[in-house]
């Protein structure tokens, strides 16, 4: 059964971030906020972890996760950033956005994209998420919470998700009742900014 911590929204309190991290440190899968709703995550480093997220959602094979980073400090070291992609991360992140990359050598290939070589990258503005991947110090590996056959399910609600998952997960987050608004996804792997999504994130500055 999975543990349950209700987290400050605003003032995260450190000795729950602390224990979520020794939870993904022994190769957990945890449920936790974003800005664009909950998701799913684990360390990139632990794949049976990875595995039993792809068995929760039934993912197809060769499914897109992202890495979900603290600032742009951790990018240069799993994607290839040029001047322009750089520029245009750093004036819209935090926020609901995605960002397709190339891949570096240092990302273990079951996490790229099979044909093309890519990796998503994202900088959530939401505290807790920021304050777990500062204190775990490297991305988290994850996806989106979307439950397969439960349409009834209120996936901004922890509690719902709670009676959905307390048996396939390690530990749920409560960090409030939030909205399930994708975030936009773009490609920044050519010389011009392509919109592969409109979500949350408004598209003006790449355009």
């Amino acid at each position: 059964m999975s543990q349950f911590f209700y987290v400050h929204p605003e003032n995260p309190q450190g000795r729950l971030i602390k224990q979520a991290v020794d939870i993904l440190q022994n190769g957990g899968v945890i449920v936790y906020p974003t800005d664009s709703g909950y998701a799913l995550g684990c360390m990139i480093g632990h794949k049976h972890a990875m595995d039993r997220i792809v068995q929760i959602r039934q993912l197809p094979e060769g499914h897109n996760f992202t890495l979900v980073c603290s600032d742009l400090s951790e990018l240069s070291h799993y994607a290839v950033v040029n001047n322009l992609a750089y520029r245009l991360i750093k004036n819209n992140t935090p926020g609901r956005y995605t960002f397709i990359l190339t891949a570096t050598k240092e990302l273990p290939r079951r996490l790229m994209t099979s044909k093309r070589k890519t990796i998503g990258i994202r900088v959530p503005d939401n505290r807790i998420a920021l304050d777990l991947l500062s204190a775990l110090n490297e991305p988290i590996l994850s996806c989106s919470l979307m439950l397969p056959n439960e349409e009834n399910i209120t996936q901004s609600d922890p509690e719902e998700i709670r009676n959905y998952l307390e048996h396939q997960v390690d530990l749920i987050i409560h960090g409030g009742y939030l909205g399930q608004e994708p975030t936009t996804v773009v490609d920044l792997t050519s010389d011009s900014p392509i919109i592969l999504r409109e979500g949350s994130g408004s598209t003006a500055p790449f355009i």
